[in-house]
């Protein structure tokens, strides 16, 4: 059985070359100092590239020292150039997604591609996703779980989501911002729970709004394991049921709307991995790394196998059957 992992970013040599030459189109910097390399973005946002982002060989080295068969490329948060105007954001997208698939093609049985869309200008993000589908045969594609401050069930992105879902692609749902900003400058709580706030804000509107009721065909991955709506459910369905205004627009239960999404196990903590297996199946969730960002384990699947109570079907859906299922394969 093959360990696949579904949370695996890249910026492709394609992107940062553009970036190099034209910082201002693209709103970054490419800098190197001491032999490093690093992206800013507005002066105060900072990241390091290191050769897994960029360089395939490093990156399927760091897939067999975590004994991972395949991996899913995603653009990192950084390549999310939602804030550009049409053109230019298409023009990124572009780039990045042929450089995905630039590197796919490098090793095509270990790394499959997830494409990123324009979502700023959802025509242009239809015409990018359906050809993406049609040259390089991609079934994944990674959004934001939000887009500048639009969430992804506002109806003015209803139909690149319909999309997605008529073309049979999994939406893997992946935050770069908090919407939430209050009490987020100190001790790093952007990347501490911020990230997995919006995943949350992100999944709430999903199913209060109605659109996970006119999605009913999308497959949605989240990352991060769903940040914590799988702890607050059961709060979610209470006051569903007892509130009337909360069922106006979505009639299916949260507890219901929950188990047809799908999540990654990247919890840090076998007990928080169990509990998400006992909300959802171990059938809806599989294997994130994040890499090469450093939330993930250094060994996945040894992290999986420390889940109490594990079953071996649980550990073979988790570690690579339902990953493989969604990827269509």
């Amino acid at each position: 059985m093959s360990n696949v992992d579904l949370h695996n970013h890249v910026i492709p040599p394609t992107i940062l070359e553009a970036v190099r030459r034209d910082p201002h189109r693209f709103g970054l910097r490419l800098e190197e100092s001491g032999g490093r390399m690093y992206l800013e973005r507005g002066g105060h946002a900072r990241l390091e590239v290191l050769p897994a982002f960029y360089d395939i060989e490093a990156k399927i080295e760091s897939m067999d020292r975590m004994q991972l068969d395949i991996a899913a490329l995603s653009m990192a948060p950084p390549g999310f150039f939602y804030s550009l105007g049409a053109e230019a954001g298409l023009a990124a997208a572009r780039l990045e997604n042929d450089g995905i698939a630039q590197m796919v093609a490098k090793h095509p049985s270990r790394l499959r591609g997830m494409a990123t869309l324009p979502m700023q200008d959802p025509d242009a993000a239809i015409v990018e996703l359906e050809r993406v589908v049609k040259e390089y045969g991609f079934r994944a594609v990674e959004v934001g779980t939000s887009i500048e401050g639009r969430q992804l069930s506002d109806p003015s992105l209803r139909s690149v989501l319909k999309s997605i879902e008529q073309l049979g692609c999994l939406l893997f749902a992946h935050p770069y911002t908090c919407v939430a900003k209050g009490g987020m400058e100190a001790y790093n709580l952007m990347i501490l729970m911020g990230y997995p706030i919006d995943t949350t804000i992100m999944l709430a509107h999903l199913m209060l709004s109605g659109a996970l009721e006119d999605l009913r065909d999308l497959r949605i991955l989240t990352a991060h394991g769903g940040g914590v709506m799988p702890y607050l459910v059961g709060r979610f369905t209470h006051l569903h049921r007892s509130r009337a205004d909360l069922r106006a627009k979505a009639p299916t239960s949260p507890a219901d709307l929950l188990r047809r999404l799908y999540f990654d196990a990247l919890l840090n903590d076998p007990i928080a991995i169990r509990h998400l297996v006992n909300e959802v199946g171990a059938d809806h969730v599989v294997i994130g790394t994040d890499h090469p960002y450093d939330v993930g384990p250094a060994l996945p699947v040894a992290e999986i196998e420390k889940v109490p109570g594990l079953s071996e079907a649980e550990r073979r859906a988790i570690c690579g059957e339902t990953a493989l299922r969604l990827l269509g394969e």
